[in-house]
């Protein structure tokens, strides 16, 4: 019986039918207890399950079973995937012992061996975390020269990932994507033997272009990930990240319900094991998506489940309190995000949204400024969609200086790199700018055209406030009544046309006296006054206050 079972196990893996060889290796071992390599089997199916605890068990007997035969080199590998696993679960005690004892007994071999290259990625953790990233670079480096040496394709493809991912977050962008290309190569092609290996490369190297905002590698390769995942329908590890991952394309592309779907299946699925960043990760997705739906209540929900699970929900939540109107709390949490950041592929993704806050504030010198860092992030990298963005920033900005032709040319640049992104909700928010500059420029049949266009759009997307807000374009409300004001200038004016100083003002709106003066000498431009008195009784006149 125990034969039986072990054949049907072993059979069941080659097959990729995770669940059939854990069962059938589960019985074989309860009538015979199974051998150091069917061990390591059992462990690797069970990991693949999500069954963490479990496979770290059967890993522990593997480890002991080869020391026993005098296999050293199989036990330090045991004792290498026990301690990565555990410290990745935030088990840094067990962790560090297990990798402590496999280099102890990786110091008795003579020679250097395939297992020294695995020794080295911890080393080149370790000094990531101490910021010691030259160092990092070259041991992963070093990790991958001996996986190809010694042909161990799982060695080569992890130290390459490394490796690449390094030099990525280091902005050396040239070295690191084709180095993370080569990685991911090497998993899918064949050579990578361990589905544990494929599926951490497969998933590292999709986050890492995500976070160098390299989208249309992150498409590919995401499909390619998706592929795997659907030919192993039991898997369950690597699924979650693939969800994730799934559900920022979609999002991209406009296919926000389905890419809810993605997000909220991904909650479910991470919630079986013990990946926090992974679970959060999804949680904020959903907080996205609900909050570009407009459904607030529901996003802030979200956003708060991925603050629990200790991901910051940023920048969603600072624009959430935009689309709220509360713009004294979205100003305050951008900025706050942005003081604590200091790693710039994560800067880039909160600089847009502090150029869209600072904008609505009034700040045009804030705004100025994050639009150029974020243009020299842009030009480090780059990327697709980083220039697209940086267009974006500088046409805002510009027809918040009243600069409407400037902005027409930056915004025609945006509207077609999103377009060739295929990012609909993106192109469609930067037709509304052009149809906005459009108007400034007296060509009112060109705005009306533009707005149409991002109105529909916004319709087929499900955007029902940004819909809204383009209606109210149309019907000649926003810009117009507005005579051009900002929502913080509207605040000052309706402040001085009842009376209050600056001081007074100030102090209601939580600014400075010198923030008010600015603001109230763009009012007085706009309007095309020249006094607190002249400013009132236009505000009364047009129905300002």
């Amino acid at each position: 019986m125990a034969s039986a079972d072990l054949e049907r196990g072993r059979d069941a893996y080659a097959k990729r039918a995770w669940r059939e060889a854990y069962e059938s290796f589960l019985r074989a071992d309860r009538d015979e207890s199974l051998g150091a390599e069917d061990l390591e089997l059992l462990a690797t199916a069970a990991y693949l399950l999500a069954r963490d605890d479990e496979s770290g068990t059967f890993l522990e007997r593997a480890h002991h079973r080869y020391l026993g035969a005098g296999n050293t080199l199989r036990a330090v590998r045991c004792a290498f995937w026990l301690g990565m696993v555990l410290t990745f679960r935030g088990e840094i005690g067990p962790g560090s012992g297990w990798l402590g004892r496999a280099q102890r007994l990786l110091d008795r071999e003579p020679d250097e061996t395939a297992e020294h290259g695995y020794l080295l990625l911890p080393l080149a953790f370790r000094q990531e975390a101490e910021g010691d990233w030259e160092a990092a670079i070259v041991t992963a480096r070093r990790a991958a020269e001996i996986g190809e040496r010694f042909d161990d394709a799982d060695l080569f493809a992890l130290g390459a990932h490394l490796h690449g991912q390094l030099a990525l977050v280091n902005g050396r962008v040239a070295e690191g994507l084709p180095l993370l290309d080569e990685a991911m190569v090497a998993a899918t092609s064949g050579a990578a033997q361990s589905p544990i290996v494929i599926g951490i490369v497969y998933c590292g190297v999709i986050l890492a272009c995500v976070e160098a905002h390299e989208v249309r590698r992150a498409q590919e390769w995401t499909e390619v990930l998706s592929r795997w995942c659907r030919d192993q329908p039991d898997l369950v590890a690597f699924t979650g990240r693939c969800l994730i991952h799934r559900a920022e394309i979609k999002q991209l592309r406009g296919e926000w319900s389905d890419a809810l779907d993605e997000a909220r299946l991904a909650s479910e699925r991470l919630a079986q094991g013990f990946n926090r960043s992974a679970t959060a990760q999804a949680f904020y997705r959903q907080g996205e998506l609900l909050r570009l739906r407009g459904e607030f209540d529901a996003a802030e929900s979200a956003y708060a489940a991925a603050s629990r699970s200790g991901f910051e929900p940023q920048p969603g939540l600072a624009l959430l309190r935009l689309g709220e109107i509360r713009l004294d709390a979205a100003g305050a949490s951008i900025r706050r995000a942005l003081a604590e950041t200091t790693e710039r592929s994560r800067r880039a993704v909160l600089l847009p949204a502090a150029v869209e806050i600072e904008l609505a504030l009034g700040e045009l010198d804030a705004a100025r400024e994050a639009c150029s860092e974020l243009a020299r992030i842009a030009d480090a990298y780059g990327s697709e969609l980083l220039v697209a963005t940086v267009a974006h920033g500088e046409g805002s900005v510009h027809l918040g200086e009243g600069d409407a032709a400037s902005a027409l040319a930056c915004l025609r640049r945006a509207s077609k790199g999103w377009e060739e992104l295929q990012a609909p909700y993106e192109a469609a928010r930067a037709r509304i700018l052009i149809g906005l500059a459009c108007r400034e420029l007296g060509d009112e049949e060109t705005a009306v055209w533009e707005l149409e266009a991002a109105r529909d759009a916004f319709e087929a997307l499900g955007a029902r406030l940004d819909r809204e807000r383009v209606e109210s374009l149309l019907a000649g409300g926003d810009r117009r009544e507005t005579h051009g004001l900002t929502e913080r200038e509207l605040e000052v004016l309706r402040h001085v046309a009842a009376g209050k100083s600056n001081r007074e003002i100030a102090g209601t709106l939580v600014i400075s006296e010198h923030t008010v003066a600015r603001h109230l000498q763009n009012v007085f431009a706009k309007l095309g006054v020249s006094s607190r008195t002249a400013a009132s009784a236009f505000a009364y006149e047009h129905d300002l206050v």
